[in-house]
C-alpha cells in the first residue's frame, strides 16, 4: 500500500467480516454512511477526505462459502485522540449493504516510527560505506600509487605483445611466469625480468628468448603449473625450474615466498630426472651446454684465477701423451701436487669407463684410493650415506647432476674426486675436490 506522506501520520488497520458476499463499495459506502453524524461535523469523514486529513480507504476482501472477510486501512493525519475515536467508530458498523458485518479495529500503527527505523537502518549502511572508503583511502594509498606504477612499468614485448618487465631485454637472464598478475607482483617486489606467457600455447616470443638468454621457468604450484611447464619443456629452451608453494599462484605470493622459490629453482636436466621425465623430454646434447656456455665458463674463469689447483689438473689429459717435461716441477713446490698430476690420466680413465658403465642406471659407485668400489648405492641416496660414508672414499662416480649441496658434502668428507653426468649451477667450488663432468672426461 502507497501512503501519502503529505497525510498519513497514523494507519488504522481494522479487520471485517461480514454473512454474505460483499464487494469493496459495499464496505467503503457502509463505513461513510454509518459514521455520518455520528462522530460530530469536526470528524465528518467526507469533510477529513476533502481536505486531506484522512486519505483513502484501501479495503481488501474475499468471499468464500457465502461469507466474506478482509481488511480495512484508513491512512490518518488527525491527532492521536483523533484517531483513537476514528478507529473505535469503526466497530459501530454492523450491516454492509443487506449483510449484517462486523468490523473490529486491530491496531493503529504510527507510520513515523516505521520511516524512523527506516532511517535508522539506511544510516547505518551510509556510514558503514562512509567508513569503509576512508580507511581504504588511508591505509592503501601508498599501495595504490605503488601498483599504478608497476602497471605503468608493464611493457609489451615481442611480436606476440607479451606482458614483460622493463628490463627483460637488457637482462641476461628472464623469469617466465604465466600470466600478467604475475609480471605484475614480481614487479612489486622489484624483480623486473619477467615475461608472461599467457597460458599452456607458449608465444614465438618465449621460444625465440629462451635460445638467447638464460630462463627460468616460475609457474604455480598447481595443476595447471605442471602443464604449463610440460609445454615448455616442448617448445623452448628451459635452464632452470621454480615452483610456488603447493596449492598457491604466483601472483599470491609474498616476496619472502617468491625469493624462497627462486632460490630454490633447480637444474632443468635435475628437474627431470627427480620427476622421472627424461624419457618423455630427452634433451639435446647442447642444451645442457646452453647455460654453461653463457654462464658457467664465466663462474669458472673467476675460479681459475682464484683457485688454480682445482681446475688446473682438468686441460692434464689433453696435455699427458706429450710427456710433461720436468722444467714446470720447480713451480710446484709441494710434492704432493706433481703426485697427483702423474696419476690424473690414468685415475680419469678409470673413472671415465666407469661412467660409461653406470650411464642410464641411476647409481652411485663410492671407491677407495686403490680404484676398489667400497659401495655401490642409488644415486637419490647418495647426499644422505656422504654425510657418514664409509672409512677411506677417495672418489665418487654417479650418474646424476654434480650439485653444489653433493660437492659440498664432499668437501666436508675430504673426498678427492666428484664425478657426474653433468655439472649443475656450482656457484663455488671448495679447494681440495676434483669435480669431473662427463665432457671433462671425454676430452
Amino acid at each position: 500500500m502507497n501512503l501519502d506522506p503529505a497525510t498519513t501520520k497514523y494507519l488504522i488497520e481494522a479487520k471485517l467480516v461480514a454473512d454474505g458476499v460483499v464487494e469493496k463499495p459495499d464496505v467503503v459506502g457502509a463505513i461513510f454512511g454509518q459514521t455520518e453524524g455520528l462522530l460530530g461535523d469536526e470528524l465528518d469523514l467526507r469533510d477529513l477526505q476533502k481536505t486531506g486529513r484522512m486519505g483513502r480507504i484501501e479495503v481488501d476482501i474475499t468471499s468464500k462459502k457465502g461469507k466474506s472477510e478482509g481488511t480495512v486501512l484508513i491512512p490518518s493525519s488527525l491527532d492521536q485522540v483523533e484517531t483513537a475515536i476514528l478507529a473505535a467508530a469503526l466497530e459501530t458498523i454492523d450491516r454492509i449493504g443487506p449483510c449484517r458485518a462486523r468490523i473490529n479495529a486491530v491496531k493503529i500503527e504510527d507510520v513515523r516510527i516505521q520511516k524512523k527505523q527506516k532511517i535508522v537502518e539506511r544510516a547505518k549502511e551510509l556510514l558503514s560505506e562512509l567508513m569503509e572508503q576512508g580507511k581504504t583511502a588511508g591505509l592503501d594509498l601508498t599501495d595504490t600509487v605503488r601498483q599504478a606504477v608497476q602497471i605503468d612499468e608493464v611493457a609489451l614485448f615481442g611480436e606476440d605483445k607479451c606482458p614483460a618487465g622493463p628490463n627483460i631485454e637488457t637482462s641476461d637472464a628472464v623469469i617466465v611466469v604465466e600470466g600478467r598478475s604475475d609480471v605484475i607482483n614480481l614487479l612489486k617486489y622489484g624483480i623486473k625480468n619477467a615475461i608472461a606467457v599467457g597460458g599452456t600455447n607458449i608465444p614465438t616470443t618465449v621460444q625465440k628468448l629462451s635460445n638467447e638468454k638464460v630462463v627460468t621457468a616460475f609457474v604455480d604450484g598447481d595443476r595447471g603449473g605442471e602443464l604449463i611447464l610440460k609445454e615448455l619443456f616442448q617448445v623452448a629452451e628451459i635452464d632452470f625450474v621454480a615452483r610456488a608453494p603447493k596449492s598457491l599462484e604466483v601472483e599470491e605470493l609474498t616476496q619472502k615466498q617468491i625469493i624462497k622459490s627462486l632460490r630454490n629453482k633447480m637444474p632443468i636436466e635435475q628437474y627431470l630426472e627427480m620427476n622421472d621425465l627424461m624419457d618423455e623430454f630427452p634433451r639435446k646434447e647442447t642444451n645442457g651446454k646452453r647455460f654453461e656456455d653463457r654462464k658457467d665458463i664465466q663462474n669458472r674463469n673467476k675460479q681459475e684465477k682464484r683457485e688454480p689447483t682445482i681446475v688446473k689438473p682438468q686441460p692434464q689429459p689433453r696435455e699427458a701423451p706429450k710427456e710433461i717435461p720436468p722444467e714446470p716441477a720447480p713451480q710446484q713446490p709441494p710434492i704432493k701436487p706433481k703426485k697427483e698430476v702423474d696419476q690424473v690420466p690414468v685415475e680419469i680413465t678409470r673413472y671415465r669407463d666407469i661412467l660409461k658403465t653406470l650411464s642410464g642406471t641411476l647409481k652411485a659407485m663410492l671407491m677407495n684410493d686403490n680404484g676398489e668400489v667400497v659401495q655401490e648405492i642409488a644415486v637419490r641416496q647418495l647426499a644422505d650415506t656422504l654425510k657418514s660414508p664409509s672409512a677411506g672414499i677417495h672418489a665418487v662416480v654417479f650418474d646424476g647432476i654434480i650439485s653444489q649441496r653433493l660437492l659440498d658434502i664432499a668437501s666436508e668428507q675430504k673426498i678427492r674426486y666428484l664425478v657426474g653426468s653433468k655439472k649443475g649451477n656450482l656457484t663455488k667450488e671448495p679447494e681440495g675436490v676434483l669435480v669431473l663432468s662427463k665432457d671433462d672426461l671425454n676430452q
